[in-house]
């Protein structure tokens, strides 16, 4: 399934993509006081960020309790250095493709509940797999999160917590996956993760006669 889902992500428009076991992912609690300086403005207001995520202990150890993961990247062409506007639309196009990678999964897990017998279930599949989802940067989906407005999330299906809530390291994941960190002048790079946690694969249909 991972390799499947590593296609997928090239497939649309990943720069780059790997599969790695999750024993390979740096963890490290002190990203929570990064957050907490509340540089990016988004502490405390956004559902998705510290401190409505949860605990920083807790999120790694939930993320010590996945077996692989998905990493992959995109990199955004800017003007110059201080091209924000480019920087903001690449971002929003890889979180677009986080979401379509998500619904990918979401699809494949439905055609694996409609039967066996499904023509698009693949060998390899998990059976009872369960996927995490992160993107770059705050949950993006709404303008302005419902944690602003005092309203509860407004797209729970959607929401998105990031890499660097769950205390990993990407400058450490990138080097792990063979992948630059930083993809050269006058660009911008950003960094995904599908984990996946649980399941076996199908049996072949001869060995489940």
């Amino acid at each position: 399934m991972m390799e499947l889902l590593r296609r997928k992500a090239l497939e649309l428009g990943a720069f780059r993509a790997e599969v790695l076991d999750v024993s390979r992912v740096s963890l490290d609690a002190s990203f929570r006081s990064l957050c907490e300086s509340n540089a990016c403005g988004n502490y405390g207001r956004n559902y998705m960020c510290p401190p409505d995520a949860g605990g920083i202990e807790e999120l790694m150890e939930e993320i010590r309790s996945y077996d692989c993961l998905m990493v992959y990247q995109t990199v955004g062409e800017l003007e110059d250095s201080y091209d924000f506007e480019g920087m903001m639309e690449a971002g929003k196009r890889h979180n677009e493709l986080a979401q379509k990678l998500r619904a990918f999964t979401r699809e494949r897990r439905k055609e694996r509940q409609d039967g066996p017998e499904s023509e698009t279930v693949c060998p390899e599949e998990p059976e009872g797999a369960s996927f995490l989802h992160l993107g770059a940067g705050g949950c993006r989906v709404c303008s302005v999160c419902a944690k602003v407005t005092g309203e509860p999330c407004r797209h729970p299906d959607m929401a998105m917590r990031s890499l660097e809530t769950y205390g990993i390291n990407v400058s450490l994941l990138a080097q792990e996956a063979g992948m630059r960190y930083i993809n050269g002048q006058n660009t911008v790079t950003y960094f995904g993760a599908v984990f996946m946690r649980g399941g076996r694969p199908q049996e072949p249909e001869k060995e489940r006669r």
